[in-house]
């Protein structure tokens, strides 16, 4: 499906009683350029053979244009399924960050995958172009392309279209969304979920978002939320699905070790209370 002037789409539909509850609104398999001459893919799914079936028919479905490169936004399975497969059918080498590079030279072979460097930019064809961001915080080889043409964000898992993302480094996440603020797009094109269209004030909610999260927790724990099976039960809704609160803990623990960095929580023996600095207001 196409999307936007130079953005096209297949759409992966994921069973919600498996691992599609962690990825709501299934997942998005993006080609960038011109299906006449030249196009670039970003991220390649999960490893299952239909997901890369399915994404082969719709390259033929596009004409089966010329593939220049295979962008890769971070290295979870989720995002690098399947790319050897991939990789072959098109020819082309697949680009990451720095960090992911040795492991996808390991899996795909020497010569297949090339370094991007922060703010480099990517040619494709229909005289767009995309250019790399490193945005660290969902995962610390986190990458986001930013296309000038359709003012828009190729944004991973660092905002999703129908959910909030988990974070690995919270301090560096909020780094990132304000970096991608600054950028000031008008859609986003995120790896899970529907296209947002109001990309700047989704970016903005994902800001407020934390900022409230992190202001209920501090609550919680000035009311005596001790440990992070209290503050889960204090911070999230009642009626939380199981499956989900083990991802509520790992949010709960990426805000607990933002506020001890920042030293205004003290943590002993997996109990947790408000620093004396903080307390003071100071």
């Amino acid at each position: 499906m196409q999307i936007s002037n130079h953005v096209y789409s297949t759409h992966i539909r994921e069973d919600p009683s498996t691992f599609g509850a962690m990825h709501p609104g299934g997942t998005q398999i993006y080609f960038v350029g011109d299906p006449k001459s030249q196009m670039i893919m970003v991220d390649s799914g999960e490893p299952y053979r239909s997901w890369t079936k399915q994404i082969l028919e719709y390259h033929t479905e596009l004409g089966r244009p010329s593939i220049s490169a295979i962008l890769i936004t971070h290295g979870h399975g989720d995002h690098i399924g399947g790319l050897d497969r991939l990789q072959e059918a098109f020819d082309c080498p697949v680009r990451c960050h720095p960090k992911l590079e040795p492991r996808l030279t390991n899996q795909l072979g020497l010569g297949c995958v090339e370094k991007l460097v922060s703010r480099q930019v990517v040619h494709t064809g229909g005289g767009a172009s995309l250019r790399a961001y490193y945005t660290p915080g969902h995962e610390e080889d986190h990458i986001a392309y930013y296309m000038a043409a359709d003012k828009a964000v190729f944004s991973g898992d660092t905002i999703l279209g129908n959910s909030s993302s988990s974070v690995r480094n919270l301090t560096q996440y909020m780094k990132s969304l304000q970096a991608l603020a600054r950028l000031k797009p008008t859609t986003l094109f995120p790896g899970h979920g529907q296209v947002i269209k109001n990309g700047t004030d989704r970016i903005q909610w994902y800001i407020n978002h934390r900022q409230q999260r992190e202001d209920q927790l501090v609550a919680a724990i000035e009311n005596g939320a001790s440990t992070v099976d209290e503050m889960v039960n204090a911070v999230y809704p009642r009626n939380l699905r199981k499956n989900l609160r083990g991802a509520a803990a790992r949010n709960i623990n990426t805000h607990l070790k933002k506020l001890r960095e920042e030293g205004r929580v003290i943590e002993d023996s997996s109990t947790y209370a408000m620093s004396g600095y903080a307390m003071s207001g100071n």
